[in-house]
């Protein structure tokens, strides 16, 4: 399966983002995507093992480097972005290293730790993309990084029952402690006052990085940042929308609505203009 159909199957925000690209930018965008998408999916799989998953994952690794035997298309690809942009293999090995951590790490003790995994799967990713997009000012790194935290913060509150069922909590041990919650209690699925402490308490951190991202935006750069900024703009709607509704996320699959998007959408377009 090539790059634009991988793309296309996943339905994402990231890859609606794409729109405000140039042709040859959002061709390799799609690229770069794909590749995340497909080292995701090694380690979300339920059909593969462990021991499968790490293979498949160190394969990975090794086509970053150099070209192997019966090698993806994708591979060449990745590759050839990789040489575009300058971007050396460890740029893309961290975000292999993130999806990793799905296989041996299923609780978190403290946010420091958590931490390391958001970076790794997403603000690893953003660092990436902004080289594709192009900047003039290094403070883009610090946007892409603070973004990456807030957007990941976000998926971990709206997935936390999707995460239970697979058994792993990415919400900090030491945050459940502090709003005198339980880990049994969570995995009981009890609603109550203390749950919605512990979200309120996750989503004020959300937005945190998501101010401390729109500060570190230069100037120069908001036009080429758009496509993140259209991705920002989508996640401070979802995590508002929880906000709104008390956190049900035990019982609803929280998203935005297709209507809303391209309004979201359209108002970034705009700004950039």
């Amino acid at each position: 399966m090539n790059a634009a159909s991988i793309t296309r199957q996943s339905k994402s925000n990231l890859a609606l983002a794409f729109i405000s690209l140039g042709r040859e930018r959002k061709r390799d965008m799609t690229t770069f995507y794909a590749f995340c998408r497909v080292i995701d999916d090694i380690a979300d799989s339920a059909v593969l093992g462990v021991a499968e998953k790490q293979q498949r994952l160190a394969a990975w690794r090794q086509m970053l480097r150099a070209a192997t035997q019966d090698e993806p298309a994708l591979a060449r690809d990745v590759r050839g972005l990789m040489n575009k942009y300058s971007l050396p293999p460890e740029m893309l090995e961290e975000i292999i290293a993130g999806v990793e951590m799905d296989l041996s790490v299923f609780r978190y003790a403290t946010f420091q730790d958590l931490r390391v995994y958001c970076y790794r799967v997403a603000s690893a990713v953003g660092l990436v993309s902004i080289e594709i997009f192009g900047y003039r000012n290094p403070r883009c790194k610090e946007y892409a990084l603070e973004l990456g935290l807030a957007l990941q913060m976000t998926n971990i509150i709206r997935d936390v029952d999707k995460d239970l069922q697979a058994g792993r909590i990415y919400l900090p041990q030491e945050d459940v402690a502090r709003c005198n919650y339980s880990e049994t209690e969570l995995q009981n699925r009890h609603y109550n006052e203390r749950f919605v402490r512990l979200m309120e308490f996750e989503a004020a951190r959300a937005r945190a990085f998501f101010s401390r991202a729109a500060a570190a935006l230069p100037p120069e750069d908001r036009r080429t940042m758009v496509p993140a900024e259209i991705m920002g703009s989508i996640y401070r709607g979802l995590l508002r929308r929880m906000e709104l509704d008390k956190f049900r996320v035990f019982k609803k699959e929280y998203r935005i609505g297709r209507l809303e998007k391209a309004g979201r959408i359209a108002a970034q377009l705009w700004k950039s203009f």
